[in-house]
């Protein structure tokens, strides 16, 4: 069959000097590309020997290092499926996921062996390996011992490459199954519509465990054989010492709105730029204006989900206009009203995408997926949106009950099934409101049930980060004595957003 491993597809782009820098970083080791082929072969060859196979989930959570980077690569040129997971996550949340993606191998930091060991022996994970934040650790240890040389495993275009797991409405997780042929799609038009060319510099300061870091803006790197300036987190002042160094930046909004903050910011450093994108949370045009305003450069702001990465984006020649996310990528979309008739243009709706792109579906759960697809193969994103007479799309809203607070997605009702198991709660509810520097906070409202006297709502912040992940903790929570609701029964959080404001003012 013909290979279309992605891998291979990366492999094919390497520079024919093979010595030249893949990665490099204040706080990371330079590794070349001859570097990447040989240390990813011998992850490979370590991940086979364990006796994981073709198809074979390997579930991880370390910090960011190049190492995890090359985990990756060999996770795909054994022909294994990649599953990152935040690391964030606590104990509850990786339960679930181990226990749903059953994975071969778990690849944790030493510092959480001994929590996540005794899960994933409940859950039947065959081995389990060590890698921090550094690169060190049992995984590259015993991987240091195997064969530089490693044959990568031929893929159809329609085999697993990653799943990733989205917060769910209902309060379960859904893991999104992303195909070689998804990722490399995606990738190759990035690539183009961006205009990525010999010469470019990558300067990555985004987590590598969600669509953004790892798919964005590695894949559009390692398609364009650039060389990463690689931090191992979001640092204003270290970011501004690197950009002279840089061609390409790609953030969250709240990177730059982190940026402006900074008297160091300035034209004069950002003069060898050619590019900065902004996504994974809409974009203020306060922030866009004053960043043009500052350094003369439009952010070109984009759009897309863990289930079919890119699928809009402003012009990279052109118009980039606030408060848009532009025109459709190598993907046909349309707008739909909940019963799946199409609108006219200038109609608010939900946007509903097909391509190469577009992802296989959640992972054992094939009537959900099967909810969320159109008979005719269109994809149902439920993002409210509006194409314009202009012709740009916006994003207006959100059908599903989504929070996006520093670029992670937030799904009310996983936090409010936590807080409804706490002692002394009769019931809650959960929203989001407008944030200067994260978009949005997490709220809680939260009715006692009279169980537990002078419940206080540091108690609930308390119980929460114990069970969640910080981004997913409520910045405030207001102790009520009930829920506001309609004629039917439901919970009007636009009632309780609007409080929440109104208590912010």
């Amino acid at each position: 069959m013909t290979d279309n491993n992605l891998y291979t597809l990366f492999e094919s782009r390497f520079p024919a000097d093979l010595t030249e820098t893949a990665f490099e970083g204040p706080e990371v080791s330079t590794f070349t590309f001859c570097d990447l082929q040989e240390k990813s072969a011998q992850m490979a060859n370590l991940l086979t020997s364990l006796g994981a196979v073709t198809g074979d989930r390997v579930a991880v959570q370390t910090g960011k290092s190049v190492e995890a980077v090359i985990l990756y690569l060999a996770c795909l040129r054994a022909g294994l499926v990649y599953l990152p997971l935040n690391t964030a996550y606590k104990a509850a949340e990786i339960e679930y996921f181990l226990g749903d993606a059953t994975p071969a191998v778990v690849i944790c930091d030493p510092a959480s062996l001994g929590a996540i060991s005794a899960i994933a022996n409940t859950c039947g994970v065959q081995e389990m390996l060590t890698l921090d934040e550094n690169g060190t650790g049992s995984l590259t240890d015993r991987a240091a011992e195997q064969a530089t040389k490693f044959e990568t495993v031929a893929r159809a275009a329609d085999d697993l490459a990653a799943i990733l797991y989205t917060s769910g409405t209902t309060g379960r997780s859904k893991g999104a199954m992303l195909t070689h042929d998804n990722l490399a799609s995606n990738a190759r038009t990035l690539h183009k519509h961006w205009g990525f060319t010999e010469g470019d510099v990558l300067l990555h300061a985004l987590p590598i465990f969600h669509v953004h870091g790892l798919f964005v803006a590695l894949h559009c790197a390692l398609l364009n054989a650039s060389k990463l300036i690689f931090l191992k987190k979001f640092d204003p002042a270290v970011i501004i010492a690197n950009l002279p160094s840089s061609t390409v930046f790609m953030g969250v909004p709240t990177f730059y709105v982190r940026l402006l903050a900074e008297d160091g910011f300035t034209k004069e450093i950002c003069q060898n730029m050619r590019l900065f994108t902004a996504g994974s949370a809409p974009l203020l045009e306060e922030t866009f204006n004053a960043f043009e305003e500052r350094t003369g450069h439009v952010i070109l702001e984009r759009y897309g989900m863990t289930e079919a990465g890119m699928i809009t984006s402003n012009p990279y020649d052109g118009e980039r206009k606030a408060g848009t996310v532009g025109f459709p990528l190598d993907n046909a979309v349309r707008i739909a009203d909940e019963d799946g008739n199409i609108l006219p243009d200038g109609e608010i709706g939900i946007l509903e995408i097909k391509g190469p792109n577009v992802f296989k579906g959640y992972w054992q759960m094939p009537e959900k997926t099967a909810a969320e697809f159109r008979p005719d193969g269109y994809f149902i994103t439920g993002d409210m949106t509006r194409k314009g007479e202009d012709g740009y799309y916006r994003i207006v809203g959100r059908s599903k009950d989504l929070i996006i607070s520093g670029g992670y997605n937030v799904y009310p009702k996983e936090i409010e099934s936590f807080i409804d198991e706490m002692p002394g709660v009769a019931e809650s509810a959960v929203v989001g409101r407008p944030h200067p520097d994260f978009g949005e906070a997490v709220i809680a409202f939260v009715v006692p049930d009279g169980s537990v006297p002078g419940l206080k709502d540091e108690d609930v912040i308390a119980f929460i980060k114990e069970k969640l992940a910080n981004f997913k903790v409520p910045k405030q929570v207001f102790i009520v004595d009930d829920l506001p609701r309609n004629t039917m029964g439901k919970v009007q959080k636009n009632q309780l957003r609007d409080r929440a404001v109104a208590d912010q003012e």
